[in-house]
């Protein structure tokens, strides 16, 4: 993929439709910004509905907190 996009003055940046499509990104969606070396990793925040059952299975035994340290 070789699209590109330009920087408005109001430091806003739209993304290509084949971008949006590929990943089937929508309006309103929102999004995390992470710095990586000299650029920026653009990352989709899950909805809290799209995390149910990821952590199925999950054994908390061995759960440590803040509260155990020195």
């Amino acid at each position: 993929m070789s699209d590109t996009a330009t920087l408005s003055s109001k430091f806003q940046i739209s993304i290509p439709k084949d971008v949006r499509d590929a990943h089937s990104w929508k309006a309103g969606q929102k999004f995390a910004f992470i710095p990586k070396g000299s650029g920026v990793m653009l990352v989709p925040v899950p909805e809290a509905v799209d995390l149910f059952g990821i952590a199925e299975g999950a054994d908390g035994a061995d759960f440590r907190d803040r509260d155990d340290r020195y």
